[in-house]
């Protein structure tokens, strides 16, 4: 490997540490906060670090597009709002990998999006390896879910399936913003605001609580995310895609550790065998959708 993507390959490890660490303070602070002052703290703390950095860098917050902005954001944002419910209630590798079951999803899109429009149904035999992995990824869901569906969280499983599903779009969404010059900055800005707006409702609506030593562990929300966001970005620079793509796979890894580590998670061997194989399936996908398929933009993970 060349020292280049060495170094690339770093600031991927190093995005996907800051996720998964995030996930830790989200688990924490769930405890005491509801999802959505979670979300609006951690909009808030993301939208004053990027606007901290637009000034920097000179990038202008004014958009061409703010329509694209605001579908980016509410489905960014609900996505966001499933994964948080998720960590709060299953265990944390199980709702990182959930998530980061995108994947696989926006394989499904794409390759549904192809046959709907007719633009891939003549290539049907060059897609029956994305097929194959797809189903593979399902395969995987269901071990890794099997425990959790028999027991009281459940409702918490699906909606952390519907929080990758969503991160999906989002990043089919982003790809279509970047693709058309909006700068990643001004991207990740409105979807920090949107959140920001959308947690403030959700909150006003349930009430607020009143702040306490368990706050402490919003504040690394907000500061990770945007640390893994801008990891992320960076090592997408490198031009090698499917490389961080894959090795944003670690953060399940870093996710497990700290399950057994600080929550003391314990999940029998075929949930095990079942991330293990949604991992596997999701480079696949990676690997096998830029080959057959159009490429979304690299994406920030978080949604």
């Amino acid at each position: 490997m060349s020292r280049p993507s060495t170094r690339h390959a770093y600031w991927a490890l190093l995005g996907a540490l800051s996720f998964a660490t995030m996930g830790v303070c989200v688990k924490f602070a769930s405890a005491e906060y509801s999802n959505f002052e979670i979300v609006m703290y951690r909009g808030l703390i993301g939208a004053i670090v990027m606007a901290v950095w637009m000034r920097q860098t000179q990038t202008s917050a004014k958009t061409s597009v703010p329509l694209m902005h605001l579908w980016r954001s509410m489905v960014g944002v609900s996505a966001l709002l499933c994964w948080f419910y998720a960590l709060a209630y299953i265990p944390i590798a199980t709702g990182m990998t959930l998530n980061y079951m995108s994947s696989v999803w926006l394989g499904v899109i794409l390759l549904s999006a192809g046959w709907l429009f007719q633009t891939q149904r003549a290539n049907a035999k060059r897609q029956l390896p994305l097929m194959l992995t797809i189903v593979m990824g399902f395969v995987g869901v269901a071990l890794l879910l099997r425990p959790t569906f028999q027991g009281e969280h459940a409702f918490a499983a699906l909606i952390g399936l519907l929080s990758g599903i969503g991160a999906a779009f989002a990043y089919l969404q982003v790809g279509a913003l970047t693709k058309i010059g909006e700068p990643e900055s001004r991207v990740v800005f409105y979807f920090s605001i949107g959140g920001m707006v959308a947690g403030a409702v959700g909150t006003y609506w349930n009430g607020m609580h009143a702040w306490t030593w368990t706050a402490l562990w919003i504040v690394p929300v907000g500061v990770l995310a945007t640390l893994g966001q801008w990891c992320i970005t960076k090592a997408y620079g490198s031009g090698a895609t499917l490389l961080v793509a894959n090795l944003q796979y670690a953060g399940i890894a870093f996710a497990a550790i700290y399950g057994v580590v600080i929550f003391q998670d314990v999940m029998p061997w075929f949930s095990w065998l079942g991330m293990a194989i949604i991992v596997v399936s999701g480079m696949l996908a990676s690997v096998l959708r830029a080959r057959a398929l159009p490429e979304p933009a690299p994406q920030e993970m978080d949604t």
